[in-house]
């Protein structure tokens, strides 16, 4: 396994909307190597999730994992989940602001809505069916790293661009605070 290089912000293959993939396509050896090094990368820089195009292979692959992470200590676990063709529907109405970060928006932070319950429909690396329902943490995680796969990146996602932070700042100022709108209220 190898580690690979993330793609930041201004690469143009993060805008690129990724073509479904075909099951014998999913099951070659090399698509096989490329899952086991995304896993390896998104551990390696504490991701909870990573996308193949964030690794600039234009592949509607992408995985999410939270195991005690120092980016998002207060995050609950998720097991590995791989997610190939991900098709999510919203669960209710009910959206939650919280903050947000990005391998391929480096030391950055901002408050991004989301579905707080959605219905995923997706394939798993081998090529079977997956169908299940996800909340919290693993359902905006699951929608951040959907959005890579059509092109889009949480900033565009933003209700208030002055929720846009860089790290250091949203650990001095922003990270104690009980909800994403006490953070959300600058003036």
């Amino acid at each position: 396994m190898s580690l690979l290089k993330v793609a930041v912000l201004g690469n143009p293959i993060l805008r690129q909307k990724t073509p479904e993939m075909k099951k014998s396509e999913l099951l070659r050896e090399s698509v096989q190597r490329f899952i086991d090094d995304l896993i390896e990368t998104m551990r390696e820089y504490d991701g909870v999730g990573l996308a193949a195009t964030q690794v600039h292979q234009p592949l509607r692959i992408a995985v999410v994992e939270v195991q005690a992470n120092p980016r998002y200590p207060q995050a609950p676990a998720v097991p590995l989940t791989v997610l190939v063709n991900p098709v999510l529907t919203p669960i209710g109405s009910e959206r939650a602001r919280d903050w947000e970060g990005c391998l391929s928006v480096p030391d950055m932070r901002g408050v991004v809505p989301r579905w707080t319950q959605i219905h995923v429909e997706a394939m798993d690396r081998k090529g079977n069916p997956l169908s299940f329902d996800a909340s919290g943490f693993f359902a905006r995680a699951v929608q951040h790293e959907t959005d890579h796969l059509d092109g889009i990146v949480y900033l565009e996602r933003m209700e208030d661009m002055r929720t846009l932070t860089y790290m250091r700042e949203y650990a001095r100022y922003w990270r104690d605070k009980e909800t994403p709108d006490q953070g959300a209220a600058l003036g």
